[in-house]
């Protein structure tokens, strides 16, 4: 079977969506991630946005580990299909697009000086990444202008001083930095690392101050799920659709891109005009709270309950009657009452979030997002419950059970130097912090589930703070678990929500 080519998909040969005449445009967008997120996200919308005319960008891939996708993605021309498949305002979609903004790809460890050229062409505008959350890092490293950096910091430090010797020092035209990296504050992070590299480097106070007045880091958030190359379908779409993609990468509709910017930066880049959930905002903040609040906060809150009473994927925990009912408890009772936007707005947010948990073509495991469940449940879910206790004088029964439940998923026992909990289904590993695992295991062998939560409760390691100082959390807790450990998590839910 053919691979993708440029010329069959500007004649219509693949009966596709793409970009008419996929016309190539000279390269003002850079992009450090070579990643399904990246081409399933902003290659997808820059696609869209060419398609209607509204933009002519050009996407140049730099892969941001020495092993990548760099030739794979020439080795097709650029071109790979974005399938999106899911409910969407209640609808069913299944879509796809043949994106060819992307004019080429490069392996910086390779070929540095082809990095360094494109970054000093004055074409170029924007750069866009997603290198991890680990990628923002600060990792001192010896200035070598020839060679590639190790770290994404000081990659991004070394090319913009290329620029900067290219283009006529201070007079050189800025860039603008989209990290898509899900960290908070990741372009003001990202600055900041980088002016402490050309400090390092003694690149002096010209280049230092050209990168903070002349160049844009704007903080973005960004939030679609992208489970990634279809392998166990791959075959029956290629014979579907007529060609071979190696690249292929499924997604799910909905997509949000909000970046904290100026409205002229929004007029280059124009993707909110193309019908995109694209929003230029001077705040991210309250955007940022709704999605870890309710999106990132239902999550946690639900998942370890529903794992404990026997599911295994978010899809049936949407599916089951009892978890579902304590899921939109939860969701539209307990935490959007607390987000700090218009009632449209998070309401509209929480109802798509609920279609999104039921998307059929996407497998997300239980037990994946019980990773590091403690951590994520003093950010997610903590501040609501605080927000309530001091709104109503006591804490919400829902996000109170699933505290309860992920003091229940914890207790477990070592196992082959494995700390392991126990379900009706069978063992299952406890995945987090070491001392977070030790504290946790400490508890349980030594402690009645009373004794067990009055402890954990009270260490402000785990959580922050004392959480017996909230009205009446830990007595609920000490409820709750003893309902869990004499009926189960299902008949100790329905007794929890019942009471509220």
């Amino acid at each position: 079977m053919e691979s993708l080519q440029r010329t069959r998909l500007a004649a219509g040969s693949y009966g596709v969506a793409h970009t008419p005449g996929a016309p190539a445009y000279p390269v003002n967008i850079l992009q450090i991630g070579d990643g399904n997120f990246l081409r399933a996200f902003v290659d997808w919308m820059v696609d869209v946005c060419n398609g209607q005319g509204l933009l002519r960008g050009g996407v140049a891939i730099a892969q941001p580990l020495p092993q990548g996708l760099a030739e794979r993605i020439i080795a097709q021309d650029g071109l790979f299909t974005v399938l999106l498949r899911g409910i969407e305002n209640g609808q069913e979609v299944q879509a796809r697009r043949v994106v060819s903004c992307v004019r080429t790809a490069i392996n910086p460890y390779e070929a540095w000086a082809e990095m360094r050229a494109l970054a000093s062409d004055p074409v170029l505008r924007f750069v866009v990444s997603n290198t991890t959350e680990a990628g923002i890092a600060d990792v001192e490293e010896p200035f070598a202008p020839e060679t590639c950096p190790a770290s994404f910091p000081a990659k991004v430090a070394s090319l913009l001083y290329a620029r900067y010797q290219a283009l006529g020092g201070t007079a050189a035209p800025g860039l603008v930095f989209l990290p898509c990296e899900l960290i908070e504050a990741n372009g003001a992070t990202l600055k900041r690392i980088v002016k402490l590299h050309a400090q390092r480097w003694n690149l002096g106070s010209g280049f230092a101050n050209w990168v903070e007045q002349a160049n844009h880091f704007l903080d973005t958030l960004v939030d679609r799920i992208v489970p990634g190359y279809p392998a166990a379908e791959a075959d029956a779409l290629r014979a579907a659709w007529g060609y071979d993609d190696r690249l292929m990468v499924a997604a799910e509709p909905f997509h949000l891109f909000v970046i904290q910017g100026p409205a002229a930066l929004a007029e280059e880049l124009p993707l909110h005009k193309a019908g995109l959930n694209v929003v230029w905002t001077d705040d991210l903040q309250p955007y940022r709270t709704r999605k870890v609040r309710i999106l990132n906060g239902a999550h946690t809150a639900t998942a370890l309950a529903a794992y404990c009473a026997g599911l295994d994927t978010v899809q049936e925990m949407t599916e089951d009657p009892v978890i579902s009912g304590y899921l939109r408890q939860v969701m539209f009772k307990e935490i959007v009452p607390f987000v700090p936007l218009p009632d449209a707005e998070r309401l509209s947010y929480a109802e798509a979030t609920m279609e999104r948990f039921g998307n059929a073509f996407i497998r997300h495991e239980l037990i994946s997002i019980a990773l590091n469940s403690v951590s994520k449940w003093k950010v997610r879910v903590l501040p609501t419950v605080k927000d309530h206790a001091a709104r109503h004088g006591a804490v919400p029964a829902g996000l109170a059970f699933s505290l309860a439940a992920l003091l229940w998923f914890y207790r477990g026992r070592m196992v082959d130097g494995a700390y392991t909990g126990e379900r009706a289904a069978g063992p299952y590993p406890i995945r987090d912090d070491a001392a977070v695992i030790a504290k946790m295991a400490s508890a349980w062998q030594d402690g009645s589930p009373s004794q067990a939560a009055a402890r954990l409760l009270r260490d402000a390691t785990l959580w922050g703070e004392d959480l017996t100082t909230l009205p009446g959390l830990a007595g609920q807790i000490t409820e709750d678990l003893l309902a869990i450990a004499a009926h189960g998590v299902k008949a100790a839910l329905k007794q929890a929500i019942a009471a509220d």
